[in-house]
């Protein structure tokens, strides 16, 4: 007697069943599928992070960034001889992966929600606020050794012969170390304008 097409599927249907063809077919396709989705996810992560990274981002309205933005755009490292430009991400943001993912963590449970609420969304605010901003970025480059600086600025590459006296004598690691000293002890205000009521 022939097989009817009900009898096919469900002998079609038994041999899926088997737990060794579910093995050979299912595992490695889920594997795949979720290997590729790991790397579409990654991508389309990366990609973000990237972006948040960039210039036009960080000058973006949503940062409430126009007077300093204004205030980099007069900087050394905005516009300079070499023509090497340091963006704001060079500065703010880690390279390395870790303590940047921290960064933007960070950034995004305690920025985000200050803009929202419109914390420093007008000139008046941001200049109530600016001294406090200022000491919170410096405390951090204080803790991390001026890290970010340093991604652009060693010492140890710095050809201190050709700088004035002052700065050959600031630059002594000996005296750094000595007095436990980093860039931003001396480089506040080297890309925005110190705030009122700073007492340096």
């Amino acid at each position: 007697m022939p097989q009817t097409d009900t009898n096919k599927d469900n002998a079609s249907r038994s041999l899926w069943r088997q737990p060794r063809l579910w093995f050979l077919f299912g595992i490695p396709t889920g594997g795949f599928l979720m290997f590729l989705a790991g790397i579409i996810f990654w991508g389309g992560f990366n990609t973000a992070l990237e972006a948040s990274n960039s210039l036009w981002f960080c000058s973006s309205a949503c940062h409430e960034m126009d007077t300093v933005f204004e205030e980099y755009k007069q900087s050394v490292h905005y516009q300079n001889q070499s023509g090497v430009r340091a963006t704001c991400s060079d500065c703010h943001v880690p390279k390395d992966w870790v303590h940047k993912i921290v960064a933007k963590t960070r950034a995004t449970m305690n920025e985000l929600p200050k803009t929202i609420m419109g914390t420093i969304d007008t000139p008046e605010k941001f200049k109530a606020k600016r001294l406090e901003l200022a000491e919170n970025v410096w405390e951090k480059m204080k803790k991390t050794d001026s890290r970010e600086c340093r991604n652009c600025h060693a010492i140890e590459t710095m050809d201190i012969e050709k700088q004035d006296k002052s700065a050959q004598k600031k630059h002594s690691l000996e005296r750094m170390k000595e007095k436990g000293e980093t860039c931003i002890d001396c480089h506040k205000g080297i890309a925005h304008e110190l705030p009122e009521g700073y007492e340096g």
